[in-house]
């Protein structure tokens, strides 16, 4: 049974883009192999900064992918992105879908909260 699931590469900043999407060929056609998984979205974010210098780097290329794919593919998978000198790092995990939407917007509950404090103080 396929599940959903998303990964984040961040990728070493000196790698062209050309060669970034040639790594992330091969990474999904690991998913997709007998036709057991199916991409559904690939979002390059860029370069940007790193919260702390990760393998004496201070910015990386992110990029963030959706798939969906058979459980017993991933163990081949990570397998492959850990071997990649070209990572810097990457976390694969199970996509549970959209955040719920609040039940009311956010200003609302802050006047409510702003309501009850003054409620309270007087």
């Amino acid at each position: 049974m396929a599940r959903r699931y998303e990964t984040v590469y961040i990728f070493d900043p000196a790698l062209e883009e050309p060669a970034i999407n040639e790594r992330l060929e091969r990474f999904h056609a690991l998913l997709t192999k007998d036709a057991k998984g199916s991409l559904t979205n690939v979002a390059h974010w860029g370069k940007r900064s790193l919260a702390y210098p990760i393998k004496k780097k201070d910015t990386g290329y992110y990029v963030v992918a959706q798939f969906e794919t058979a459980a017993e593919l991933l163990p081949e998978y990570e397998r492959a992105v850990t071997l990649d000198e070209g990572v810097v790092r990457f976390l694969v995990v199970v996509s549970e879908g959209l955040p719920a939407k609040p039940e009311a917007p956010p200003a609302v509950i802050a006047a409510d909260v702003v309501d009850e404090i003054e409620e309270d103080e007087a």
